[in-house]
């Protein structure tokens, strides 16, 4: 039996597909994938008509050194939620414009990044990045506005509660719509 070209190249596709869906390389090829989506994805704000409203701010974490945390204490303010992973390709490729973002507005709206994944990765995947951003680890149900099955999920919550941003996957959070946003928010 003589293999054709046409199988070669068959088998070259099924081998690089397994690679990308099954080997650490493929993890990474997912990464920069969803980095170029979210560089044109930007998020969009929820129609008013259409947006719930965060009554129960009840949600308890606790911060990288094992300190209790919570949303009540962020109430009243604007604040950022991100749910995420370190074995989350979207969740891995939309973190390096959080830190950008954060870093530039860390002292007027109050970020939470809530890890789904175990502490000991989160730190080494942390300092390996050299991400410097306020991550929490859930000890409580998310509030019913905020509950998602997917990550990565990220919410914008105004001042009155109302939850501004509600997007699943990966998005541009650097993006001088998601600045506007926020400096309007915080004008309110």
């Amino acid at each position: 039996m003589k293999i054709t070209k046409e199988q070669i190249g068959n088998i070259i596709w099924i081998v690089a597909i397994l690679l990308i869906l099954f080997t650490p390389v493929g993890f990474h090829v997912r990464v920069w994938a969803n980095k170029a989506i979210a560089a044109i994805v930007s998020p969009s704000t929820v129609e008013e008509s259409e947006r719930s409203v965060l009554e129960d701010y009840t949600w308890n974490w606790v911060d990288l050194e094992g300190r209790p945390a919570n949303l009540q204490s962020k109430k009243g303010k604007v604040i950022l939620i991100n749910v995420w992973a370190t074995w989350c390709p979207p969740c891995v490729a939309e973190l390096p414009g959080f830190a950008t973002l954060y870093a530039d507005y860390k002292d007027k709206v109050e970020f939470a990044f809530v890890a789904n994944d175990d502490q000991e990765k989160v730190l080494t995947f942390l300092e390996k990045k050299g991400y410097d951003l306020p991550v929490y680890f859930q000890v409580s149900a998310a509030p019913k506005a905020l509950e998602s099955g997917s990550i990565p999920v990220t919410y914008i919550i105004d001042k009155k509660g109302d939850v501004v941003v509600d997007k699943t996957g990966a998005a541009n959070w650097n993006s001088d719509k998601v600045r506007n946003l926020l400096d309007q928010l915080l004008a309110q």
